[in-house]
C-alpha cells in the first residue's frame, strides 16, 4: 500500500502531494472527486485544491476500495453509502496488520544477519 499515514502533518496539501502519497496521477484524484461526494477539498483564491488530513482519509478509503480491493466506481459508491463505518474499520485493521508484519519481517531479517 503506497499510502503512508505518518506523512499527514500539515494542515493543507496540494493535489500533487496527495497524488504522490498514493502513487497515482493527479488526474485520477480529480476524476474521483467528480465521482465520490466524500471527496470535496476546499479551493484557495487561485482555485488550487487544498486537501486536509480528513480529505486524505476519505481519499484513502476510496483508494483502498478501487485500487486495492478492485471495486468498480459504482461498487465503491455503494459500499461507502451502505457501510461507511465498517469499511473504515477494516482499512484501519489492515493497516495495523501491515505494520505488525513489517515489524516482524524486520526482526526476522535482523536474526538472519546475526547467524
Amino acid at each position: 500500500m503506497p499510502y503512508k499515514e505518518k506523512e499527514i502533518e500539515k494542515q493543507y496539501y496540494t493535489i500533487g502531494e496527495v497524488a504522490a502519497m498514493f502513487e497515482v496521477a493527479p488526474s485520477l484524484i480529480r476524476f474521483w472527486e467528480t465521482e465520490f461526494d466524500q471527496l470535496k477539498p476546499r479551493k484557495n483564491k487561485k482555485g488550487n485544491r487544498q486537501y486536509t488530513p480528513k480529505d486524505i482519509e476519505s481519499l484513502r478509503t476510496v483508494y483502498h476500495l478501487v485500487k486495492e480491493r478492485g471495486y468498480t466506481i459504482q461498487g465503491a459508491k455503494e459500499v461507502l453509502k451502505n457501510k461507511p463505518v465498517q469499511t473504515k474499520d477494516k482499512i484501519e485493521i489492515i493497516e495495523s496488520l501491515e505494520k505488525v508484519k513489517a515489524f516482524l519481517l524486520g526482526i526476522k531479517e535482523q536474526l538472519n544477519t546475526k547467524v
